[in-house]
């Protein structure tokens, strides 16, 4: 008898859950008008919204790296420790620039300021400036942040009463005072520009995103330029210092052994049908320096040969995998994804309403009431 009680309940909660699941699927049903006109309402405010937010357009290249022949002589090993961020072979070379940080240069004040001076020109020809007045004045954005910066912008207005005037847009930027502008086309470039590193292939990604295709495709094009310099500059910067300087020793060298020259020659003109020991002496000393210049000239000459092998030796070189194109088609915002988004939330909030909200909407209303 009690083992026949035990078991009773089982069967009787399932069946209450059947009911239950029911009940609501039916209650939903029931009200299945509401969720429509709740859908219908939602695919209305999703293409508002699809259509206010303007147009993105994004350009991505992609550069492989050359690799080191120590990197090479790894093999297997080289490849796994660059998947768990683990260098192998740093110090062989000396470079403290990973591929690791293009990304932390790219984002850097210093960079984003080299790229305010950069003309753009949009595919209609319509726009055509600096990227700093561009990305100020021509970036368009949704209705709504219109409404939603308007109480900022008046806040802004009146404290710039109270501050000093900043300077004018002709003068050179300061990397270490921004004004609040250029703080802001700096935050701005830096969420349009991503750079990324595959550890396992070491290829580079860069893309830009821009609103206009053609303003995309050449920023991309300025940005894998620069960045070059900049890692060019870096990875040559001791060998083109070691380079000034035995051009310098070169120059010295050169001069010495042409007045040495000259001044043997003059001296030979000058005693050619002089026959005294003394002068002869003094002949062979001038001819002695003369030589001993002329060696020193020579070995510096060399020395220079070998100073610019060394910094074309260590100028990177970068193979593109896929260059920049003008892109055909918009990268967001994805329409789609926003009406399913939409939809999607029409149908859990009109569920939800439909089992749960009402009922205590109706409670708080009638507790209002009573108190």
């Amino acid at each position: 008898m009690n083992e026949k009680m035990k078991q009773d309940p089982v069967p009787r909660s399932s069946e209450e859950q059947e009911i239950d699941l029911l009940e609501l699927v039916g209650k939903v049903w029931a009200d299945r008008r509401l969720v429509l006109k709740w859908c219908g309402i939602a695919v209305i405010l999703a293409l508002v919204v699809a259509f206010s937010i303007p147009k993105e357009y994004t350009t991505t290249i992609v550069l492989a790296p050359e690799v080191k022949a120590g990197s090479r002589s790894l093999g297997g090993l080289g490849a796994l420790a660059g998947m768990a961020g683990i260098q192998m072979g740093s110090g062989e070379g000396g470079d403290a620039l990973y591929p690791d940080l293009y990304p932390d240069i790219v984002s850097s004040i210093g960079f984003a300021i080299e790229l305010f001076d950069v003309p753009v020109r949009d595919v209609n020809g319509e726009v055509d400036t600096d990227l700093y007045t561009y990305m100020k004045e021509e970036l368009r954005s949704p209705w709504w942040s219109a409404i939603l910066s308007f109480p900022f912008k008046c806040l802004g207005w009146v404290m710039s009463l109270f501050k000093e005037e900043e300077k004018s847009l002709d003068e050179n930027v300061d990397p270490f005072r921004l004004t609040g502008e250029e703080d802001g086309v700096v935050k701005a470039l830096n969420q349009r520009i991503a750079v990324s590193v595959d550890k396992k292939t070491s290829l580079i990604s860069l893309s830009v995103t821009m609103q206009d295709p053609l303003i995309a495709a050449t920023m991309t094009d300025t940005v894998m330029a620069k960045l070059q310099d900049y890692i060019t500059e870096y990875r040559t910067n001791k060998a083109r210092h070691d380079l000034d300087f035995i051009q310098k020793l070169y120059n010295e060298a050169q001069k010495k052994y042409y007045d040495a020259q000259q001044s043997y020659a003059d001296y030979v003109d000058m005693n050619q049908n002089i026959s005294l020991r003394s002068v002869q002496t003094r002949q062979e000393r001038l001819q002695n320096e003369m030589n001993l210049a002329y060696s020193l000239y020579n070995q510096m000459a060399q020395q220079l040969q070998l100073a610019k092998a060394k910094v074309q030796e260590n100028t990177p070189v970068y193979t593109i995998v896929q260059a920049a194109t003008v892109p055909l088609k918009a990268s967001k915002p994805s329409k789609m994804m926003i009406l399913i988004g939409f939809v999607f939330l029409a149908v859990v909030g009109s569920v939800g309403w439909i089992l749960f909200g009402r009922e205590l909407w109706v409670s708080l209303k009638q507790n209002i009431r009573r108190a």
